[in-house]
C-alpha cells in the first residue's frame, strides 16, 4: 500500500495493494514502461560507482571500501527512492538487489541510529548544517522501509528507519528546527507510526511540525519558516519543500484531526489551485530570485529557488516546474483526499498524472526532465540552464533542451518519477467501510471486500480517448456495498446506470452486488481554456484541452512556421482522431488554426497588416512533447475572436 490509513481515525479511505493495470491507456503504458525500462535502467545508473556513486557512498560509510563521498548531500535519498520503486516492482532480481542494499544500509548506520553518508564520511557533526538534507534523506528511508515491509514482510529496513526516528527524538529542538530542508521526514515519521503502532512516532511528528517555522524576519519563504505551520495560509517558496511540508501536515491531520493544521492546509490549497498552479499540474514558476514577501520589511530581501511566486505569476518559457514539485503535489493531494473524500483532490492528481508526470520522462522510458516549461522557443537570447548539468557544461540552445538519462549535478527527480510511476495502481482506487472509491479511470482489476465478502471490480475503458467506462462487479455471494465513482470537475455531466446520489464530487451507487455491470459515460469534448486576467503571459490566449489532457503545438507539426505565428480562432473547428505509435491510447486534435504574419523585428514595431491565413495543425498531448526531435513547443496560443478564413 502507498499509505496504510485503514486504522487512521480521521481517514475516509485507505489505499489498496490488490490492483493491476492493463490495456494501452496512458497510465497503464507509463506504469508498465516504468517496470520494464525505467526502473531497471535507472538501477544500472544508481548502482554503478563510475556514474552516480549513490550505492558506493554507503560502502564507504560502512567501511567496506576506502574513498570519499561523491555527489550532492541528498544523494542518499535518490537511492532510497529508487529502492522504493524497485520494491514496488516485485521483480525477483530487483527484490534481491533491494535485499542486498538493505544489508548495506544497515551496516552504514551508526550505533546511535544516525545515517547520512556525506556527513559520516567527512567525519562531521550530525545536524550541524541546515542545508545538508539529512532529515530529507531520513524521510525517504522511512517511507522506503514502510513500503518494503508491506510488500515483502521483511523488517530489516523498518528496523533501520525506527532507529533513525529514535535518533531524531532525542535531538535538541533547535537542531531539529534548523535541519528541516525539504521535509520528507514528516511523511516518513507518520507512516512509521502507522506501520509500527508506536505512538511516540506520532508525537515526534507533532514536535517536528511545531518546530517548523515561526522565525519571523529571520525566516524565509524558501523554506516556509517565516510563520508557524498552523498560521500559514499561502503556498510560498521552494515548491518541492513546500509540497513535502504540506503533505506531512496532511498526514498528521489524517491521524489527529488537528483543526489548526487542517485550517492552514485548506487555505494553502485554495491559494495554490486558484492562483499558482499551472494548467499541466506544474508547480513552482520561478528560477532563482528574490522572495516577494518573506522579508517582512522593505530592507530585508531573501532568496527563493525553484519557487512559487506571487499569485498569478505563471510565466511560460521560463516556467521552472521542477518534476519533484508536481510529484509532491500528488503526495499532498492524496493525503487530502484520504481525509476528506472530496473529488477536487483526485481531480488535481489526475491533472498531474495525465500531463506533468508523463512529460517528465521520455517515451523511451529512460530520459528525464528536471524543469518543465509550457513553452519552448528558438533563438532565445539568454540560456535556460538544465539544473542537472555540471557547472562547466554550457546550456543547450533554447529550442534544444531535451531530457537527460543522467543528471550529474542533481538526480533527485528521476527516482521520484520512477517510484510514482511504479505506484500508479495505488492512486486508482481506495477502500473504506464496505465501499470502493474509483478515483481514476484506467483498464484495471481490483479486489476488495463488502461486509466481509470478497469482491472483484474490473474497469474496462479506453479513457481518455473516450469517456466510456464499464465496471464489472463480481461478489462471491450477493452483498450490499457502495461504489463511489469520481465525477471529474471539468466534466459537463456524467451518465451512470441506475440510481445514484452525489457526495463531494463522487457518484455513489449503494446497492446489492453479485454479478453486475455498470456503464459510465463521461462526455469528452475539446475545450478552449482561458486564464485569469492577472496571468499576464496568457492574456488573450487560450490552451486546448480535452478531458484531463492538455494539448500543445510542436515544431514537428508546424511545417516550418514558428509557434509565435499561430493563433486559435474562437470558433475553431477541432477534429478528434485516434493516436498511434507513441500517441497510442490518446486522441490527437486537428485544429483549424490561423497563421499570422511574422514578428522578427525590433523590440517594438508597427503591426504587420498582412491578413492571417488558415492551416490545419495537429495538437498532441503535452505529456508526450519533446519526443520527436528538437524544436519549439507551446501550450498557450493567441486567441482570434473573428477570422475570415482563406486556404493557403
Amino acid at each position: 500500500m502507498l499509505t496504510d490509513t485503514g486504522a487512521s481515525a480521521h481517514a475516509r479511505m485507505t489505499s489498496i495493494s490488490t490492483v493491476s493495470l492493463a490495456g494501452d491507456g496512458p497510465l497503464a503504458a507509463l506504469h508498465h514502461r516504468a517496470l520494464t525500462v525505467t526502473i531497471p535502467s535507472m538501477g544500472a545508473i544508481m548502482l554503478d560507482p563510475a556514474t552516480s556513486h549513490a550505492d558506493e557512498n554507503f560502502r564507504v560509510a560502512a567501511g567496506d571500501v576506502p574513498g570519499e563521498h561523491q555527489g550532492p548531500p541528498f544523494m542518499d535519498g535518490d537511492l532510497y527512492k529508487w529502492l522504493e520503486a524497485a520494491t514496488v516492482s516485485k521483480d525477483p532480481e530487483l527484490q534481491a538487489t533491494v535485499a542486498e542494499a538493505a544489508k548495506l544500509i544497515a551496516r552504514a548506520q551508526r550505533a546511535d541510529g544516525y545515517l547520512h553518508t556525506s556527513t559520516q564520511i567527512a567525519g562531521a557533526e550530525p545536524l550541524s548544517i541546515g542545508t545538508d538534507f539529512e532529515t530529507y534523506n531520513f524521510g525517504h528511508l522511512m517511507t522506503l522501509a514502510c513500503i518494503h515491509h508491506r510488500v515483502t514482510g521483511d523488517g530489516a529496513l523498518l528496523a533501520v528507519a525506527a532507529r533513525i526516528a529514535d535518533f531524531l527524538a532525542v535531538q535538541r529542538p533547535e537542531q531539529l528546527a534548523e535541519c528541516n530542508v525539504c521535509p520528507s521526514h514528516y511523511m516518513g515519521v507518520v507512516e512509521l507510526y502507522r506501520v509500527t503502532g508506536e505512538r511516540r512516532y506520532l508525537e515526534l511528528a507533532k514536535t517536528l511540525l511545531d518546530l517548523h517555522g515561526g522565525k519571523g524576519g529571520a525566516g524565509t519563504d524558501d523554506n516556509q519558516d517565516v510563520l508557524p505551520v498552523r498560521d500559514q495560509r499561502r503556498a510560498v517558496g521552494h515548491a518541492v519543500r513546500a509540497n513535502y511540508l504540506y503533505a506531512g501536515m496532511a498526514d498528521y491531520a489524517v491521524e489527529t484531526g488537528d483543526e489548526t493544521v487542517i485550517a492552514a492546509l485548506e487555505s494553502i490549497w485554495d491559494d495554490l489551485v486558484s492562483s499558482k498552479l499551472y494548467v499541466t499540474g506544474g508547480c513552482g514558476a520561478l528560477y532563482d530570485g528574490a522572495s516577494p514577501d518573506a522579508g517582512q520589511d522593505y530592507y530585508s530581501v531573501t532568496k527563493v529557488h525553484q519557487s512559487y511566486g506571487r499569485p498569478y505569476q505563471l510565466p511560460q518559457t521560463t516556467a521552472y516546474n521542477e518534476s519533484c514539485a508536481s510529484l509532491g503535489l500528488v503526495f499532498w493531494a492524496w493525503r487530502m483526499l484520504i481525509r476528506t473524500g472530496d473529488a477536487k483532490y483526485a481531480d488535481e492528481i489526475e491533472r498531474v498524472l495525465f500531463n506533468a508526470l508523463p512529460a517528465m520522462v521520455g517515451y523511451d522510458g529512460k530520459t528525464y526532465f528536471y524543469v518543465n516549461p509550457l513553452r519552448q522557443v528558438r533563438d532565445l537570447t539568454y540560456p535556460l540552464r538544465r539544473p542537472g548539468d555540471p557547472k562547466d557544461v554550457a546550456p543547450p540552445p533554447s529550442d534544444q533542451r531535451e531530457r537527460q538519462e543522467y543528471m550529474q549535478a542533481c538526480f533527485c527527480c528521476p527516482p521520484n518519477i520512477a517510484r510514482v510511476s511504479a505506484e500508479l495502481p495505488y492512486y486508482v482506487y481506495a477502500e473504506g467501510d464496505d465501499e470502493l472509491w474509483i478515483h481514476q479511470f484506467v483498464t484495471s482489476d481490483v479486489r476488495t471486500t463488502f461486509n466481509g465478502v470478497p469482491v472483484t471490480v474490473r474497469q474496462q475503458t479506453d479513457y481518455p480517448v473516450s469517456g466510456d467506462i464499464e465496471l464489472t462487479v463480481e461478489a462471491e455471494r450477493p452483498v450490499r456495498g457502495r461504489l463511489r465513482i469520481r465525477v471529474p470537475g471539468w466534466a459537463d455531466s456524467i451518465e451512470i446506470d441506475g440510481p445514484t446520489t452525489t457526495d463531494r464530487g463522487y457518484a455513489v451507487l449503494d446497492r446489492e452486488w453479485h454479478r453486475d455491470t455498470v456503464a459510465v459515460k463521461i462526455p469528452l469534448r475539446p475545450r478552449l481554456l482561458t486564464a485569469h486576467h492577472f496571468v499576464e503571459e496568457a492574456t488573450n490566449q487560450v490552451c486546448v484541452v480535452r478531458g484531463p489532457v492538455v494539448y500543445c503545438l510542436e515544431t514537428a507539426d508546424l511545417n516550418g512556421v514558428g509557434v509565435e505565428n499561430i493563433a486559435i480562432p474562437q470558433d475553431a473547428n477541432i477534429e478528434v482522431t485516434p493516436g498511434s505509435g507513441m500517441f497510442a491510447g490518446h486522441a490527437l486534435l486537428q485544429v483549424d488554426a490561423a497563421v499570422l504574419p511574422g514578428s522578427q523585428g525590433p523590440l517594438y514595431a508597427e503591426l504587420d497588416q498582412t491578413p492571417a491565413s488558415s492551416a490545419a495543425l495537429q495538437f498532441v498531448p503535452y505529456g508526450l512533447w519533446a519526443n520527436r526531435g528538437h524544436g519549439e513547443m507551446t501550450v498557450w496560443l493567441p486567441l482570434i475572436r473573428t477570422f475570415e478564413r482563406s486556404v493557403v
